[in-house]
């Protein structure tokens, strides 16, 4: 069994990771952390999520419990990493990390963290997300020097961050594979007169409304044909399934930073 501990449990996320542990034959839900301000504080998992009574309460911390948890999980805010990963660094636990919207100084501490702790930090924990990123690698291959490549993406209201960190991902692998520079070659809105579209550049539309779980479309747009390739998540259980995947598969993994692509052996 592999014993989980969810960081941020009572968060959308949160909930539907409890209940994918829940759920998973060889994992176990040690324990799961909401603020020590939350009005969840002490309340059972289960019931948090939705799913019964699991007999586990919601704590502050994980110093109790720490000598039995193998990874944790989290899917908090960016301002709650750098904590998050100085008590995995200090109790050599692994973890999972879905949070998104991470600036330069957040990913430099994943990879200073990497040093001794094994973690996975992936933009999107879906496995036909993960597949769509291997799709367009290579399709790029192909069309990459000569289509206009756009990237579509859609979510809820709710969602903070634009664009998404997934279509983030796809412009970061779209780029490695032309060779070129993300940060110099992606346009993230037009509006007035643009002048021509250059073909070096990598476009990002963003899309928010409603209650979408998340979109993404990749164009790649030549003369006289195009190709469109698109995933649409129908439920956050995906995301929450493979970051338990993701778990099961670190636990026995040395320290280093591995993606998705690394669990699912693409």
């Amino acid at each position: 069994m592999t014993k989980i501990a969810i960081l941020g449990a009572n968060g959308r996320m949160g909930r539907v990771l409890i209940d994918a542990v829940s759920q998973h034959p060889q994992a176990q839900l040690k324990a799961a952390t909401v603020r020590q301000t939350s009005s969840m504080l002490g309340t059972d998992l289960g019931e948090l999520a939705g799913i019964g009574k699991l007999n586990i309460a919601a704590v502050a911390d994980l110093k109790t419990v720490v000598d039995d948890i193998d990874v944790c999980i989290d899917f908090t805010l960016p301002d709650a990493l750098q904590a998050n990963l100085d008590f995995c660094v200090k109790h050599k636990k692994a973890i999972v990390v879905g949070t998104t919207g991470l600036n330069a100084q957040q990913k430099s501490a994943l990879l200073a963290a990497a040093q001794v702790i094994p973690i996975v930090f992936a933009a999107n924990y879906s496995v036909g997300v993960n597949l769509l990123l291997n799709l367009v690698k290579q399709t790029v291959k192909v069309m990459g020097e000569t289509a206009d490549i756009e990237i579509i993406e859609t979510h809820h209201r709710f969602k903070k961050d634009a664009p998404s960190g997934t279509a983030v991902a796809i412009g970061e692998a779209i780029a490695d594979e032309l060779g070129r520079d993300l940060q110099q070659c992606a346009v993230y809105g037009r509006e007035g007169d643009t002048g021509q579209r250059q073909q070096q550049t990598i476009g990002f539309a963003t899309v928010r409304g409603g209650d979408v779980i998340g979109d993404h479309t990749v164009l790649f747009a030549d003369i006289g044909e195009r190709i469109e390739l698109t995933h649409k998540a129908s439920s956050r259980l995906t995301f929450a399934k493979g970051a338990v995947k993701a778990a099961m598969w670190l636990k026995l993994q040395p320290p280093g930073l591995y993606n998705m692509q690394d669990v699912l052996g693409l």
